[in-house]
Parts: structure tokens; sequence; C-alpha cells
């Protein structure tokens, strides 16, 4: 039956997301690199933060800040100096430069979903986005909204399309709309994850006037860190990278079919299923055109235009035992 089926642009559509979708699920090497790579990044996540919890703690300690919190409630805002962060600029001075002489090495480190992936506190944000958009991709998809878009257009400028994506990826997620103030921790998603990864920090000004000592040791388990965090980022670029050329040549054969035979076929060979009957069934037309009979009896009834009640069921009756 499918051989006399014209294709058309709809199910060219069909054939498109069901194949799509199929490529998406299928348990590739990019793809099981890419769970590795969140998996990986959960267990550095959580012993990173412990030890820049150390870290911080060792220059504001516990019973000092208890302190500033006590004159805080009895002076008010003027000893209002103790805050929570989880973004610092972690030092250490135990390398030279060319001349013998110890320099500082130092670098800003963000534990927010939102963090920098490169030390820069003034950052461009797409990274930091397509990080949040692939650690949540399950999440996002179900709240139907596209997290691959910034991997899919990673070669293209800012369009309206890519906007659109990002902005809906982020406002699922609940990304503050500002830089800082009250709601830089985000809504929902963002605050769930931002809330366990803060510290105690003494000081009124932002995290960019203090530079926290750390040994080199620990500053390089922190770089460690954020490469884990990048590693999400790069694999899941590989892994959709890969989709979209199978994709790309998929687009290509799909426009160049003229049957529905030769989607299902398509299908079929790679391995996918697809129910011609459901197809036909959803489609606008159908049947109803490429089946002689049905065309027939639709001809019929478009001449005759002073057809009685009983004509009327009984062509009726007709077309649905054909069916």
């Amino acid at each position: 039956m499918s051989a006399k089926i014209r294709m058309n642009t709809e199910y060219r559509n069909k054939f498109y997301n069901r194949i799509k979708d199929v490529f998406e699920k299928e348990e590739t090497q990019e793809q099981q690199a890419f769970l590795q790579a969140r998996e990986n990044f959960d267990v550095a996540q959580k012993t990173t933060f412990d030890l820049a919890k150390q870290v911080v703690e060792r220059s504001y300690p516990k019973e000092d800040v208890n302190t500033l919190r006590v004159f805080k409630k009895k002076y008010g805002d003027p000893c209002d100096v103790v805050a929570k962060d989880k973004c610092f600029y972690f030092s250490h001075s135990e390398d030279v430069d060319d001349e013998g002489e110890k320099k500082d090495t130092q670098s800003h480190f963000d534990f927010g979903l939102f963090g920098n992936l490169n030390g820069s506190e003034y950052s461009g944000q797409e990274d930091t986005e397509h990080f949040a958009h692939a650690y949540f991709r399950e999440e996002l998809k179900e709240k139907g909204c596209n997290p691959d878009i910034i991997a899919q257009q990673s070669s293209n400028d800012n369009n309206p399309h890519k906007t659109k994506h990002v902005d809906m990826c982020n406002k699922a997620l609940g990304k503050s709309s500002s830089s800082y103030g009250s709601d830089e921790n985000g809504i929902g998603i963002t605050k769930q994850f931002n809330d366990s990864f803060y510290c105690d920090v003494i000081g009124t000004s932002h995290c960019r006037s203090r530079a926290i000592a750390c040994t080199k040791n620990e500053y390089e388990l922190f770089e460690q860190w954020r490469m884990a965090k990048a590693k999400v980022v790069s694999t899941h670029q590989t892994w959709i990278n890969s989709i979209m050329k199978q994709c790309d040549q998929l687009k290509i054969g799909l426009k160049a079919y003229r049957y529905l035979s030769e989607g299902i076929e398509l299908a079929s060979e790679l391995g996918i299923k697809v129910d011609e009957a459901e197809l036909i069934k959803t489609n606008s037309t159908g049947l109803t055109i490429y089946n002689p009979s049905n065309l027939a009896s639709m001809i019929k009834g478009m001449k005759n235009k002073t057809q009685t009640r009983e004509q009327k069921i009984a062509l009726r009756k007709q077309y649905e035992s054909i069916n």
C-alpha cells in the first residue's frame, strides 16, 4: 500500500523526528562519554567543594564568623560583614618567575550552576549556559525545551531561533536575570543546585577584592574540578555533532524520496520500526487521495450536489467498508 503513497513534507517531518529521536537514544561511544563526564563532574563537584570549604574556613574561621554575627545582631548594619558566597578567588605563591621571584597565581572558581569555566569572573555566558543545559538535559527535554541548541548552533552567530531556545532553557532552569543582586542565586532548579555550595566569608565587597590563600596542590585540584566541568560541555558538543552529521544525511535522503515506502525501507534498514498505519492515520490526507476507490467516491460526492440523505448514508457506508 505504501508504494502508492507519495512522500510529502508532513511524512518527511515524521520520519525525520522519529529517526532523530532514535539517534539521540542510541548508546554510542559519544553518548556514553558525555554521560560519564557528567558522573565524573558530580563526584568532583562534591569533593572539590569540600576542599574549598576547608580553605575558606582557614581564612575565615567559624568562630570569627559567629562572633561577627553576634555583633551584627547587637549593633546592626555597621557590623553586617558576613555573607555567603559560592565563588572564590583562590591564590597560591609557590611558583617563581623567570628571575626566581615568587609570583602569585590566582583564578576565579565558581561552584554555581552558571559559574564560569575559564577562571574569568567576566567570561562570556554561552559556555556557562551550555554546561547548565547539558547537565540538566533530561529535565529540560521533559519541559519541552531544546537543551542541545547551543551545541547545534555552535558554528552560528546569535540568531532569533537560537536566542529563543536558550532563553526558554534558562527560564526553565530558573536562571537569574541579573549578574548580581538579591536574585543572583536564581530560582527553581538553579537555586536548588546552588544552595549546596555556599560558604561564609567575611567582607562587604565582591569576591574579586579578596584572594583566599591556598597551597599549590589545592589550587591544582581546583583546576582539575573546573576541567571536569568543561569536559561535560566538550563531550556534549561531540555527541550532538555526531547526531547532527547523521541528521544532515537523513534530511538529504528524505528530500529525495518520492514514496512513503522508501522512508519505511530506510527506517527498517536502520533497525527502526515505523507503523505505516499510524503514519497514514495521522496524516492530513492519507489514503483518501491515493487510494483509487476512495478518490473516486470523494470525487463523486463532490460532483453530486443533490444527493438524498439515503444516498449520502450509502456512500458513507461504502467508503467505510473499503477502509
